[in-house]
């Protein structure tokens, strides 16, 4: 099964050597599953010409807002709706999430509760799983039929079904510890309040629970369903 990873955002470059790129953290943390994967820089225009190119859909995360004024916005959404209409599978994480349901008729902004980032705990319907977060905007009102699978007292809707067609998530599976520490050393500092640094700091080494949500998304993928 080939799996289009559709990339809306950079790692900061002095981050990208040690790390890898968003499609990177992804095809290592679905690796288990035997897909295949090719990658679409869409936040520099790159768009597949049919989406029919790929079995599945992946959107990354982002340092830009779904809301902001940017070039690939426009054809992105259009794609997810083509994508949601032609019942191909798609899953979106952090930005993946919010612009899936801005798409379909959500509502996405800046939270006015701050930012969340660091280990987080989640309420899924088999149990609470811990995840890394790194947002400040979220989604405030899902699209209509999308059904809440996970959320906390921060984040009311973290996690979205759409029952067939689509699958995103808030927290971000994908990072490991030392990509979290990375950014909130090196991003965190002058733009999330320093209480909130502290905390995150102090929780990472958490267990995890991001091989949980890669197995949802896999299963998903080939299942259309995450039950």
């Amino acid at each position: 099964m080939k799996i289009g990873i559709l990339q809306t955002g950079p790692v900061p470059e002095d981050l990208v050597e040690a790390h890898g790129h968003y499609p990177d953290m992804f095809v290592r943390m679905l690796a288990p599953f035997g897909f295949d994967f090719q990658t679409w820089a869409v936040l520099d225009g790159e768009f597949p010409d049919t989406i029919h190119e790929a079995d599945g859909w992946l959107i990354t995360g982002s340092r830009f807002g779904v809301y902001e004024d940017h070039a690939f916005l426009p054809p992105l959404r259009d794609m997810i709706r083509d994508i949601f209409d032609a019942s191909i599978p798609l899953v979106g994480i952090c930005f993946g999430h919010q612009i899936i349901a801005q798409a379909l008729g959500g509502h996405v902004e800046k939270y006015t509760g701050g930012w969340s980032v660091g280990p987080k705990r989640y309420t899924f319907p088999d149990g609470d799983k811990v995840i890394h977060a790194y947002h400040q905007d979220q989604v405030i009102t899902p699209p209509e039929g999308a059904q809440t699978i996970a959320s906390n007292d921060f984040c009311a809707h973290a996690g979205l079904y759409y029952p067939g067609k689509a699958f995103s998530v808030q927290p971000h599976p994908e990072f490991n510890d030392a990509y979290e520490r990375a950014l909130l050393e090196t991003r965190g500092p002058g733009v999330v309040p320093d209480e909130r640094l502290d905390e995150a700091g102090a929780a990472l080494g958490t267990p995890l629970d991001s091989a949980d949500i890669a197995a949802m998304i896999a299963r998903f993928f080939r299942e259309r369903t995450i039950e």
